[in-house]
């Protein structure tokens, strides 16, 4: 497939997804939930294709061709062939532009894609009526809706307790339009697309990855040679022994480096703003909802802070035909001073010129409650939601499928945990009074994933088989003074559930016949 034809090929893909919007409408209805579902997997799969027809062509790379049309002479040449060269240097970059802009769109969708499909599996399977048997949404797509036993009649069941938030997936950038989406959020949502980024950025603690060296030594000729050598991370400790074992014991080295990885949490740039975008939309789509009701709770006026509003935006952008319009000053000036006459009317300014001090105190609230709740609703929401996967999932899971999250590591160390040490307690009074949204104020989430973490190593080699929601909800009881039943209504599961993973907590903790210190001391080996 010629370059251009591929390149308009994924404009026009991406252009059909953008305008096909996304609804949520009675998705607990089987139909509607698997519509959407296949759709978003037929995309998905589509996307992947000309993700690989790309590759192939060369679109990871389109830069590398432009250094045979360099401006460097290497003879004499004429004007009129430098100008030629120029040209045609201009036309391959515009060309090589083009390629990295569609891949890198390309790219945003699948992983959009990837995670609207994750939410979506998290949210339902189905059950054969006749031999009771579970299915994911793929197992049920690739048996073309047929059960083992021959049934073809199935039951809808919804995972309330799964982690899932399937409001999200509208305002993901489906269609790879990442960066215009990026470009229309509010002020405070731009500063809380950068708190959501640094959390899903936080690094653990760099691995040597590889090690350079450069050495010198003598060859066979008995010339002194230098060399840069490259070793991977298993001959960390033992470097030395390695290259002397190769090139001699009469070896030295002159430079050494350890190159070290440094991991995400999310460790893919384009699902990190795909998903730190779509909780950015859905958070200031809440934020809508229930700011009014919220002001009018903490205002002294809450229709004169609204008026206030509407005098600033009606001038604000004003030029009037007399002022040069390039005349910047003077144009500020003109409505400073149309804003100040406006307010006097309404009695906003005291004699001075000086705004009244309730009305100083109501916009100094207003802009508190902007920094300290609104801007860190979204970082309290997607901080909850990665919290809660990792506590009522096992680890065999995670590796299997990291579900909403696409490119979550399975395991996170103290450095990542570090995210998890903030709890924004006033952002989930506010959810919990204002919306349907229920979050418990979990504090020290770092520790709690911390005993999770540990617990699931010492369960490795246990045939204990555990209800793994339930543990997440035991182990905050455990290590925490909160109540049962709020717990128990956070997580959606019921109370007996999250008492007998307390029992099996305590048996493999601390256990009491010889037989189970026997038992556990094997699993530990």
């Amino acid at each position: 497939m010629e370059e251009s034809v591929l390149v308009n090929k994924a404009e026009k893909y991406l252009k059909e997804i953008s305008n096909d919007s996304i609804s949520l409408e009675n998705i607990d209805n089987f139909d509607n939930f698997k519509e959407l579902y296949f759709k978003l997997e037929d995309r998905l799969n589509f996307l992947v294709n000309l993700k690989d027809d790309m590759d192939a062509q060369g679109y990871t790379t389109p830069f590398t061709s432009l250094s045979r049309y360099g401006t460097k002479a290497v003879a004499e040449v004429t004007l009129d062939e430098v100008g030629e060269n120029s040209r045609h240097n201009q036309i391959f970059r515009m060309k090589a532009n083009a390629k990295k802009n569609i891949l890198d769109r390309v790219k945003s969708a699948i992983d959009s894609h990837k995670i609207a499909i994750g939410h979506l599996k998290q949210f339902g399977y189905v059950k054969c009526d006749s031999c009771y048997k579970k299915y994911s949404m793929d197992e049920y797509g690739k048996r073309d809706a047929k059960c083992s036993c021959g049934c073809e009649s199935f039951s809808f069941k919804i995972k309330k307790e799964a982690t899932h938030r399937l409001e999200i997936i509208p305002y993901l950038p489906l269609s790879g339009n990442y960066m215009v989406l990026m470009s229309q959020f509010s002020n405070y949502g731009r500063e809380s697309l950068k708190k959501v980024l640094n959390i899903l950025k936080q690094e653990r603690k760099g691995v040597v990855k590889t090690i350079s060296l450069v050495i010198r030594f003598k060859d066979e000729n008995n010339r002194l040679v230098r060399k840069n050598v490259t070793l991977d991370s298993e001959y960390v400790n033992n470097y030395e022994e390695e290259v002397r074992r190769i090139y001699g014991s009469r070896v030295r080295i002159e430079a050494l480096r350890f190159h070290r990885t440094k991991p995400a949490i999310i460790d893919d740039k384009h699902a990190r703003t795909a998903l730190a975008i779509a909780y950015v939309r859905y958070c200031e789509h809440i934020i809508d909802n229930i700011k009014d009701e919220i002001l009018k709770r903490r205002l002294s006026d809450f229709k004169r802070i609204n008026n206030y509003d509407d005098i600033i935006s009606e001038f604000e952008n004003q030029t009037p035909d007399f002022i040069d319009k390039y005349d910047v000053d003077a144009i500020e000036a003109w409505r400073e001073a149309k804003i100040n006459k406006k307010f006097q009317e309404f009695n906003y300014l005291d004699r001075f010129g000086n705004m009244t001090r309730s009305l100083k105190r109501d916009l100094k609230i207003r802009d508190n409650i902007y920094k300290s709740i609104f801007v860190n609703i979204a970082s309290c929401l997607i901080m909850w939601d990665m919290f809660r996967y990792y506590l009522t999932t096992s680890n065999n899971s995670r590796k299997i499928d990291s579900g909403p999250f696409p490119y979550i590591r399975v395991e996170l160390d103290r450095e990542q945990r570090k995210v998890f040490q903030t709890t924004f307690t006033k952002v989930i009074t506010i959810l919990n009074d204002f919306t349907d949204i229920k979050i418990i104020p979990v504090n020290e989430m770092d520790l709690l994933l911390y005993e999770k973490f540990k617990f699931e190593k010492q369960i490795k080699n246990s045939n204990i088989k555990f209800n793994h929601v339930a543990l997440g909800a035991a182990l905050i009881h455990e290590n925490s003074d909160m109540e049962l039943e709020e717990i128990s209504n956070a997580f959606l599961i019921n109370e007996s559930k999250i008492r007998k993973e307390i029992k099996n907590i305590n048996h493999i903790k601390n256990p009491k016949s010889d037989r189970s210190k026997k038992f556990l001391d094997l699993i530990k080996k």
